[in-house]
């Protein structure tokens, strides 16, 4: 077995990942508070942000700037870029459809312990996917008790991140609901990677695949990138304040008109 080398740049990547997983969280807290407060087709919009928000960049942007640390003796690693992109696509798809499962079904046990399942072992899927992808000269050999631990850790970080979902309001709660958030997830990865060993072989030939900074560094920046424009919109949109000023003075104008509207029968005309 080769030593593996999980903190090549000693803390700075694992401190990194963490501050964009929580920065993620947090965003995508924001935005399904939002969502909670709209919704119809523009809350599913706002949803459809905070799934971006969570799973593009709370937990896949994390797990691989977490790999940008991450180095085997011996061997180069290289990255099949399809597999890559795929994995990211993935995260993304899972936190959606369990944003989307718990909105509908609030929380009520089938629906969160459902979405919680279907997020955790997707994001599970992407974290294994995400390892499958790199190339080296080796063998990868996985403990099965440790990856049984990642997953149930993942299931568990998912269905308590659905939950906030549904609860947390304000800046402080949110924040320190996306703070926790981040340590689950960076928790997750490391017990993820730490399941794994490497057996080296002889090369046969060149490693296929891209190296990390090649082609992994341009996709954290767009997502980066993205996360900002989705912080920017949110920064410009109504505050959670005046959108609540605004559905009380709708709800208040409505009931106002029901009193003033003369009775009708069941053609809609009025009565008498």
């Amino acid at each position: 077995m080769s030593a593996v080398d999980h903190f090549s740049f000693g803390f700075l990547t694992p401190a990194l990942a963490y501050l964009m997983s929580s920065a993620g969280s947090m965003l995508g807290l924001l935005l399904t508070s939002r969502a909670r407060l709209v919704g119809g087709r523009e809350g599913r919009f706002w949803l459809a942000g905070a799934a971006l928000a969570i799973g593009g960049t709370g937990i896949w942007t994390m797990h691989f700037i977490a790999m940008m640390g991450f180095a085997v003796t011996g061997t180069p690693i290289r990255y099949d870029v399809p597999l890559t992109v795929f994995s990211a696509a993935l995260a993304v798809a899972v936190v959606g459809a369990g944003l989307f499962l718990v909105g509908r079904g609030g929380a009520r046990p089938p629906y969160l312990l459902g979405g919680g399942a279907l997020t955790g072992l997707g994001v599970a899927g992407m974290h294994y996917l995400g390892m499958a992808a790199m190339n080296m000269s080796g063998h990868l050999h996985y403990d099965p008790l440790v990856v049984v631990l990642s997953i149930l850790i993942a299931i568990a970080t998912a269905t308590v991140a659905l939950w906030f979902t549904l609860r947390v309001t304000g800046a402080w709660r949110i924040g320190g609901a996306a703070l926790m958030m981040g340590a689950a997830v960076s928790g997750m990865h490391y017990t993820g990677m730490f399941a794994m060993s490497v057996e080296l072989v002889p090369p046969s030939g060149p490693i296929p695949g891209s190296r990390a900074l090649d082609f992994l560094l341009p996709l954290i920046v767009g997502l980066c990138v993205v996360t900002v424009g989705l912080l920017l919109l949110v920064i410009l949109s109504p505050s959670e304040k005046e959108l609540r000023g605004e559905i009380a003075f709708q709800a208040r104008k409505a009931a106002r008109d029901d009193e003033g509207a003369p009775e009708v029968n069941l053609f809609g005309t009025p009565r008498g």
